[in-house]
């Protein structure tokens, strides 16, 4: 376990919220049914105190400075949001230096993202720009967040990981497993391959999140099953949960997927369940401001780089 500090609260660490008003967003289209609208954080709020989640961190939805400073007003006004993960362009080091600059003030931005499955760009984040960019994000102290990086971003996930041991990298939704191929297929061999090399290294973190993936059954054993890998790779110290509302609300909204994931995490000693839901949120995104940067950092946790040595030959 690691030893940074529970604070006991539960906290979502992969919300979203958007208004469209001021244009972006352009993945949202009328063929995504009920995700079509506008998500705000009163009826977040109403979601999650009825699931009895403390606190969330939201999460960027668009590659754009206006999604960034539309979270942190919301996170201003809201004292349940927690953290922001936030947008600045990596592929322009200038830009990004400018930006980051521009949102140093900002104590609630924890981390940054980029929409890499979005992006045309295969080696997006082999880019120099990108990799310079990414310095200067761990320079802030920031998180960096990897979303759906199965299949053309997961192998160039753990290439990062190594080649900027300082930055802590949080690999979103387990990487997106191909779970809807089976678990037995080729596919979902290779992913794990990728996903247990990324877990290597110490740096690593992945949220157990967004797990309604194409083809396979949102249950008990599709969720089980991933999350036996993930402790298995991860371990319950570099796990976070994640409810990655609005998402969910085509499947049900929050109450149903939450159980679904309650129940799988219920199995788990109670230390590790307690990490999951919150205490590693609390470390990743160093929401606890009394934390020293010994504590707060998860390479530097001694759990992290025990995990790394054991597995790191078999991975790399």
């Amino acid at each position: 376990m690691s030893d940074s500090v529970n604070t006991g609260r539960t906290i979502d660490a992969h919300l979203h919220l958007w208004n469209r008003s001021g244009g972006g967003y352009g993945w949202v289209a009328p063929e995504l049914g009920s995700l079509y609208r506008d998500f705000a954080a009163d009826e977040a709020e109403a979601e999650l105190r009825t699931a009895g989640i403390d606190a969330a961190i939201l999460v960027q939805a668009d590659d754009s400075l206006a999604d960034t400073r539309f979270m942190l007003a919301e996170a201003s006004a809201n004292d349940w949001i927690v953290g922001v993960v936030g947008w600045v362009r990596l592929d322009d080091e200038q830009a990004a230096a400018v930006q980051l600059d521009e949102l140093g003030g900002e104590s609630l931005l924890r981390g940054i993202r980029h929409l890499v499955h979005d992006d045309p760009r295969d080696e997006f984040l082999d880019l120099p720009a990108v990799r310079a960019s990414l310095r200067r994000i761990a320079a802030h102290d920031l998180a960096f967040d990897v979303p759906d990086a199965w299949p053309r971003h997961l192998g160039a996930t753990r290439r990062l990981a190594a080649d900027v041991p300082e930055l802590t990298v949080v690999v979103d939704h387990l990487g997106k497993p191909p779970a809807g191929d089976g678990f037995e297929s080729d596919a979902f061999a290779a992913w794990e391959r990728e996903f247990r090399a990324v877990a290597a290294l110490p740096n690593t973190v992945a949220k157990f999140s967004g797990l309604h993936l194409p083809g396979a059954p949102f249950d008990a054993d599709t969720v089980g099953r991933l999350l036996d890998t993930a402790l298995d790779a991860f371990g319950a110290d570099r796990l976070l949960y994640g409810g990655d509302w609005p998402m969910s609300v085509p499947h049900g909204g929050y109450a149903p997927t939450w159980r679904l994931m309650r129940d799988a995490l219920d199995r788990l000693a109670p230390q590790e369940r307690e990490a999951i839901v919150g205490g590693n949120a609390e470390r990743v995104y160093r929401l606890l401001r009394d934390q020293t940067d010994e504590s707060e950092t998860p390479q530097k946790s001694p759990q992290f780089r025990q995990r790394a040595a054991e597995t790191s030959d078999g991975s790399r």
